[in-house]
């Protein structure tokens, strides 16, 4: 599989016997092709690179380094599954940079949508980048890059098969000089996932929801302070138990908080309370390109809300937005 071209003939990955033997076939062409060398890894936790370090640990063992950034903007004990997961289970070669204060005091007071995103891009290639200059003999970077990134890069450069590179590791300084070992980029997003069950990976890693690159960062809308992205990441944990407890996380496709900057008055203690407001999205899509809400129980809402509005400093209302894609996008920034 050295081109970027799924041949006609490859089967689809369907089951646990086809996925052991992609794992094997895997195996071998990685120690092939890197050796003795090390390869280097953003690990963000999200499917795709998770699969690829299991596959690469299976494969080399500790000349893998896996770098795990936590940006301030992860979910609530994501970046410590992320650590027990690689580190504790599969005694990975992980490296841990908590850049929390060093993203967030580049974010105060930026409001512009746009602006965050790249702030939060160009920092993480940053923070990954000073790790890389500090590890000797690494030749090669590994990229959960998958075939709908290729296909998407193909139609983006006009029949150029250009890959995609992987949001986290684009645009790396020209020092930084890797060749890529990418073995999971003839794989659509639902062969990922049982190539990740058959590699052992936690069902709750296997099955993360989609998150975007910038993480909370775009869903704290407007200027990022401290206080409400606590709030937004407490929220957040409330609506996934809840989710979990009635069946509904393996029922929508992707459902989040998001906290704007505006305030409005309530009640607390017999007394005035100006709160923000937590916005609930719950939405099902095949493609991404459009989106219906899914319907959830009212009884499952007041619960959601009895509990973010009890247990989250801050917030003093819970509303559910209803708005399919189109006319609204799936993320509000």
């Amino acid at each position: 599989m050295e081109n970027n071209v799924r041949p006609e003939a490859m089967a689809r990955i369907t089951t646990p016997e086809l996925a052991s033997a992609f794992i094997e076939e895997q195996i071998k062409e990685i120690r092939a092709q890197v050796g003795d060398s090390k390869v280097l890894l953003a690990l963000s936790g999200g499917v795709d690179s998770s699969v690829v370090a299991a596959l690469l640990i299976k494969a080399i063992g500790k000349q893998l380094v896996c770098v795990h950034v936590n940006h301030g903007l992860m979910r609530k004990d994501e970046s410590e599954n992320v650590i027990k997961v690689f580190s504790d289970e599969l005694d990975a070669n992980l490296i841990y940079v908590d850049a929390t204060d060093r993203f967030l005091n580049l974010l105060a007071g930026v409001s512009e949508p746009e602006k965050k995103r790249k702030i939060i891009g160009a920092e993480f290639i940053n923070v990954f980048a000073d790790e890389a200059r500090k590890l000797s003999g690494v030749e090669y970077l590994a990229q959960g890059t998958i075939y709908p990134d290729i296909l998407e890069s193909i139609k983006q450069a006009e029949g150029k098969k250009a890959v995609k590179s992987h949001h986290n590791v684009g645009g790396l300084p020209e020092d930084l000089d890797f060749k890529l070992v990418e073995p999971i980029k003839l794989l659509f997003k639902d062969e990922v996932r049982v190539v990740g069950e058959a590699l052992g990976l936690p069902h709750a890693m296997v099955y993360r929801q989609p998150f975007p690159g910038p993480g909370l960062g775009v869903r704290c809308l407007g200027a990022i302070t401290r206080d409400r992205l606590h709030a937004l990441r407490e929220a957040d944990a409330i609506l996934r138990d809840e989710f979990d407890k009635c069946g509904l996380s393996e029922k929508v496709w992707q459902y989040f908080v998001v906290i704007p900057d505006i305030k409005s008055v309530g009640v607390k203690d017999e007394s005035r309370y100006e709160g923000w407001p937590a916005i609930i999205r719950a939405i099902n899509t095949k493609d991404a390109m459009s989106a219906t809400i899914e319907e959830i129980p009212y009884s499952v809402l007041h619960k959601i809300t009895a509990r973010i509005t009890s247990e989250v400093d801050g917030i003093n209302r819970v509303l559910m937005d209803l708005t399919p894609k189109p006319v609204g996008t799936i993320e509000w920034e």
